[in-house]
């Protein structure tokens, strides 16, 4: 009782604010003394979190030996200060007498060695790999580790979250050389989870088309990761079922454990784009979070404008929309999509200072990168952030890196304005402090089994992700909020979006093919692109290169299936050609029908088609169709032959702009706002904040309806300028601007763009 009295704060009004953090240390530690001052910083410029990072090696060095007095001290001078404490965990850099406990708890690695590695101090990677929780004896000794941890730093009231693994994974190739863990434990973990998934062996052998006689004869492969149903399910299991079985013990010990129920989480380095597997980890405690690092890198190696040095302003927007496509994923894998009603998003480490990897120091952000940086993982949902780090890294590694302070000194321009953005959130933390993001019209679909197949094939990976990415941008620019998809846990509400998008779909198992059917017979509208369920999601080519249940729902078959050429002669993702005769030359798809005078590039491959009755040819390329729409039900499917995503990035032509627009106006799909300015929405009931984005390099004016709003404000002070019902919002170059507005209904103007062709 005398600890909860001496660390009392007032933990009811923290829990009514935006949380906005910084990492504070990890061991090693600088000065106790420039610690504690710099939490005296922090508190001065509006912040209310600090984050403490524990390191079981060095707390409990000797088994049974804790000592978290450090932290205790730390956490005390937090709760004088009024300051919320996020404690992070660090259980993969494992003690040694775990090691010598359990000789057999290292993990394996694809070529059946052991993993000899210990690390010494969080970097590099937080100790990754680890040992392997499978080993019943590590797992059982690091949860009671847990579970003392939480008895005596939860004492402390103003310790206000969990997160039980700091960018959740392994990481093993790049540590260690090899993939992990190839161990009897999780080999066993394995086979029981393939008999609860097949049910029996021969299910199994029907389905993967082999004779394993018992289920200990089933071994992933050791040689390269190769596109067969043992290593799709091997890797499907060591992504999504392994690594989440750790985090659910984890958050269970902590509950457990913890006599005020605080809220427990895990982050990402950042999201697998394409991958299922964050709708996963998700769910394996309260809510999930992310890194994010927006000048750790300046976009894709195919990107129009990927080339060194790079330009300005070329950076500056591909930084913007990075973090923005980031956090979609993120909140998209939450429960609740980031929505009013759905789980926090928390921005877990966000950039506070210049990336220091080595002797390579990045740009310092300047107040501008971290305003734009900020608002723009607001404009995506995030409810907290909490910047990496205080003050700079001590350690070489990373040296005087990172921080939005500076190696001395009690002030820098970026955390003057990360203070001043915080302060401002929380005048309106009733907005942003929760998950309030508007609901979202076009949905993106993303499957593990589509996921798996691509990156074990050559190229096919990068092809996926970067078909998602691309549509995920033109949507972003065309004004049309897109959540993600997943097939495995999202389908059954599909019906809420108008418009569902497969991108790059070579591997659909029948299952979901007749979830889509379902979904378009109910009045949604599906528009696939090349060759859906080529192949089946454990490996196996599907007849006629299409799954059978979408080549009905299309009204199809499949004519020619052929690479073409990139235009300009480009060689960006195209592969060196054998012989003579594989490539098409590149090509323009000419829209008929619904999409009459509407052009597409074709993509890494080029479909054609054969119809059948009912189906509508809207692609040709020649005499040839490229692309169909049938009417099935209440709704409408869309193949086309190619891949239209990779053109948001790739080869950009304003027609490409023009024909998706085209789409969704054939679907019903309005446009958020008529303009160049981005809008997004967080919305509670009677309140709404409006996020507005210029990606261009000028100003941009452009009005607003504000008819029947009983008050509009800027989110800093600034100046409005309204005239009759309209407001006239202005952006300077890669800005963000954001006003709150206050009515019961609240539209945005949508008659100053008429004249781009979209109705709203």
């Amino acid at each position: 009782m005398g600890d909860r009295m001496m660390t009392k704060m007032n933990t009811s009004r923290f829990h009514t604010l935006f949380p906005l953090g910084s990492h504070l240390c990890r061991e090693p530690m600088p000065a106790m003394s420039e610690l504690k001052g710099d939490m005296e910083l922090l508190k001065k410029h509006g912040f209310n979190l600090i984050k403490l990072q524990e390191n079981w090696m060095l707390d409990e060095p000797s088994e049974g030996a804790c000592n978290f007095s450090r932290y205790e001290e730390l956490i005390i001078h937090a709760a004088k200060l009024d300051l919320g404490v996020y404690l992070g965990l660090t259980c993969e850099q494992a003690p040694h007498w775990l090691y010598e406990k359990h000789p057999d708890c290292c993990m394996i690695g694809r070529d059946g060695r052991p993993i000899l590695y210990e690390a010494p101090t969080t970097l590099p990677s937080d100790g990754k790999p680890g040992p392997c929780y499978d080993h019943p004896g590590a797992m059982s000794d690091h949860l009671r580790f847990i579970s003392k941890l939480v008895e005596i730093l939860g004492r402390f009231e103003n310790v206000v979250v969990w997160n039980t693994w700091q960018e959740i994974g392994y990481w093993g190739e790049a540590v260690v050389g090899t993939s992990v863990c190839f161990c009897p434990h999780t080999l066993d973990s394995f086979r029981s989870w393939l008999a609860t998934r097949y049910g029996d062996m021969d299910a199994l052998n029907r389905a993967w088309n082999t004779r394993y006689p018992t289920w200990e004869a089933i071994l992933p492969s050791r040689a390269s990761r190769q596109s067969q149903a043992v290593d799709l399910n091997w890797q499907t299991f060591m992504d999504n079922v392994q690594i989440a079985n750790v985090l659910k013990a984890r958050a269970a010990a902590i509950r457990a454990a913890d006599p005020l129920h605080r809220p427990v989480f895990a982050h990402k380095g950042g999201p697998v784009f394409a991958s299922g597997q964050d709708w996963a980890y998700a769910r394996c405690q309260d809510f999930l979070g992310s890194s994010c690092y927006p000048a750790w890198g300046c976009g894709h190696d195919w990107d129009d404008g990927h080339q060194r040095p790079f330009v300005r302003e070329h950076a500056l927007l591909t930084e913007a929309w990075s973090v923005a496509y980031a956090f979609d994923h993120i909140r998209s894998a939450s429960p609740g999509q980031g929505h009013p009603g759905g789980a926090p998003i928390w921005a877990a480490e966000f950039q506070g200072g210049p990336i220091s990897s080595g002797l390579h120091k990045g740009r310092v952000p300047s107040a501008d990168d971290i305003r734009r940086w900020m608002l723009t993982a607001v404009g995506s949902g995030i409810t907290a952030i909490s910047f990496w780090v205080a003050r700079s890294e001590i350690m070489a590694a990373e040296q005087n890196g990172f921080s939005l302070l500076d190696s001395t000194g009690d002030a820098t321009p970026r955390l003057d304005e990360a203070g001043r953005i915080g302060r401002a959130l929380n005048i309106h933390a009733d907005l942003f402090a929760q998950s309030s993001l508007q609901p979202a019209k076009v949905g993106l679909l993303v499957s593990e089994a589509n996921y798996q197949l691509c990156t074990h094939l050559a190229q096919g990976g990068d092809h996926l992700a970067y078909s998602t990415r691309g549509w995920w941008r033109l949507l972003w620019e065309l004004n049309v909020l897109v959540d993600l998809i997943n097939v495995d846990h999202d389908l059954d509400r599909a019906g809420e979006y108008p418009m569902l998008i497969l991108p790059f779909p070579l591997a659909l198992s029948e299952a979901v093919a007749g979830k889509l059917v379902g979904y378009v017979e109910a009045g949604g509208h599906l528009i696939s692109e090349a060759a859906p369920g080529r192949i089946n999601e454990e490996g196996f080519c599907n007849r006629g290169e299409l799954s059978p249940t979408l080549a009905a729902l299309f009204g199809v078959c499949q004519r020619e299936f052929t690479m073409v050429r990139e235009p300009e002669g480009g060689t960006r993702w195209s592969p060196p050609e054998r012989t003579w005769g594989e490539y098409l030359e590149a090509t323009l798809l000419e829209g008929v029908g619904a999409l009459t005078g509407q052009r597409l590039q074709a993509n890494v491959y080029l479909q054609t088609l054969d119809c059948r009755v009912g189906t509508e040819p809207v692609l040709r390329a020649g005499d040839a169709v490229a692309g169909v729409r049938r009417k099935v039900g209440r709704g409408s499917a869309w193949l086309l032959g190619t891949y239209i995503g990779h053109n948001g990035n790739a080869y950009r032509d304003t027609a490409i702009h023009a024909a998706v627009r085209a789409l969704f106006v054939a679907c019903g799909v309005a446009p958020e706002h008529n303009g160049r300015l981005i809008v997004r929405k967080r919305v509670t009931a009677g309140k709404e904040a409006w996020l507005f984005t210029n990606p261009t390099t000028e100003r941009v004016v452009e009005p607003v309806n504000v008819a029947g709003c009983s008050q509009v404000v800027d989110l800093f002070g600034g100046e409005i300028v309204q005239v009759g019902d309209k407001v006239e919002v202005a952006v300077a170059p890669r800005d963000v601007r954001v006003l709150v507005v206050e009515r019961e209904r609240m539209v945005l103007d949508c008659s100053s763009r008429k004249s781009e062709g979209v109705s709203c």
